[in-house]
């Protein structure tokens, strides 16, 4: 037990082991959470960088707090499958702590646990420390329902939850170094942000897969994701028999992302009962790997009644998709989801006799479109806002490829110049 401590806690001996990781946006409202009392619970899929942003935080505690104070545990490792039924085995990692790094008890000790859902019951462990000893646990998982079991509701107003996405566009390019933060930095980088523009649209954010320049092992690494999510986290957590049919499902919804569901159809399609399908696609949205969207309405039991629209979390998993033809719009609309889905807006679509592609916080109106050259395709999308009657809502935006103009009550924007507002 003692090696694999010492392995994971490599700050006890080095300060500065973890300078050179990249900070991430999320990284100040974590801190700002780092010295209240309740459990930081860090969500969001595998590998998209909790880690990370818990090692980030233990930098940033480092300045304050003796090192042997702060204690890391990865427990998705190999040596703790034995035990990921007996949440008891947690008692006695902390004591091999306590007893290894001999820490000031008298103050307090920040306790990090790593992929903390594969122990069973490990709410019990935490609410013990929680109530009778001076530790702040910050914990990281990878589905929305860590905290919504039977055992977890006794942390119930306990808890802060932190969800940590992909890299967005923006720390992808402070990762490729483009500058871009003021309006002539975005003139003089032009060119090396268009190109940004098109391999994110592409191929999203990971970092495992911005980090390769290699295609193929790009498409294979984002497909091992999907699949350990499915056959790793989903199967065995809802016991699942047939895991090849789990499996087609998500491949087949991951082709017709931004499209709108319908259950019945989809069965018959891929020979699945409905209510399964129902299921499957919510255990894909509870670990993170697609979002559902509703149609707008002002009561909300009709709104969560409505047809749902499906969204990839990244835009990398689109090319994991059947179709060999991917539409442009498609993967434009997907982005830009991903972009308000990452600030965490409320939002839903707008269905009427025309349709309006997202409405963000019930007061905000945004179509995309990838390409308005055509005097017939711009008249229809500016149309849709025109029936809605664009003076009732705060904003009212046309998201494009590349075009920017002002147009009576719509604003036309291009996708990178829409980005770098949203981030002002």
């Amino acid at each position: 037990m003692e090696p694999i401590i010492l392995e994971d806690n490599p700050h006890w001996l080095n300060s500065e082991v973890y300078n050179s990781f990249q900070r991430r946006e999320v990284l100040e409202k974590a801190i700002s959470l780092l010295h209240t009392k309740e459990v930081l619970a860090i969500i969001g899929a595998r590998r998209v960088g909790k880690s990370t942003v818990a090692k980030l935080l233990i930098n940033e505690l480092l300045k304050d707090v003796d090192a042997k104070n702060i204690f890391f545990i990865n427990l998705e490792k190999p040596d703790f499958i034995p035990y990921k039924k007996d949440a008891s085995y947690l008692n006695k990692l902390y004591d091999a702590y306590l007893k290894l790094a001999n820490p000031d008890t008298k103050k307090k000790i920040y306790f990090f646990i790593d992929e903390i859902q594969i122990f069973q019951n490990w709410e019990v462990f935490v609410k013990s420390k929680y109530e009778n000893s001076n530790v702040k646990f910050i914990i990281t998982g990878s589905n929305s329902s860590l905290l919504t079991s039977n055992y977890s509701t006794v942390l119930t107003g306990r808890v802060f939850k932190l969800q940590v996405h992909s890299f967005s566009f923006v720390e992808f390019l402070k990762y490729k170094k483009i500058p871009y933060l003021s309006s002539l930095e975005q003139v003089a980088n032009k060119i090396d942000i268009s190109r940004a523009k098109d391999e994110y649209l592409k191929w999203g954010g990971y970092y495992s897969v911005i980090s390769n320049s290699d295609e193929s092992i790009k498409k294979e690494y984002l497909k091992n994701v999907a699949e350990d999510i499915i056959l790793k986290d989903i199967v065995p957590r809802y016991n699942i028999k047939n895991s090849a049919a789990i499996k087609d499902l998500y491949f087949y919804v991951i082709s017709n992302a931004t499209t709108s569901l319908n259950y019945s159809t989809l069965a018959k399609k891929i020979g699945i009962d409905a209510k399964m399908i129902k299921e499957y696609i919510g255990h894909f949205e509870d670990n993170f790997l697609i979002t559902t969207v509703s149609a707008y309405h002002n009561k909300l039991t009709q709104q969560i009644k409505s047809t749902k629209k499906i969204y990839s979390n990244d835009n990398g998993f689109l090319n994991l998709g059947i179709n060999r033809n991917k539409n442009s719009g498609n993967i434009l609309e997907n982005m830009v989801f991903t972009i308000f889905n990452q600030k965490g807006k409320e939002i839903t679509y707008v269905k009427d006799n025309y349709e309006i592609d997202f409405c963000v916080d019930n007061d905000e109106l945004y179509q995309v479109s990838y390409d308005i050259s055509e005097a017939k395709t711009k008249s229809r999308e500016l149309n849709a806002f025109k029936h809605l009657n664009p003076q009732n809502h705060k904003k009212n935006i046309l998201i494009t490829y590349d075009t920017n103009e002002e147009n009576d009550s719509v604003k036309i924007i291009s996708l990178e110049k829409f980005i770098f507002e949203c981030t002002q």
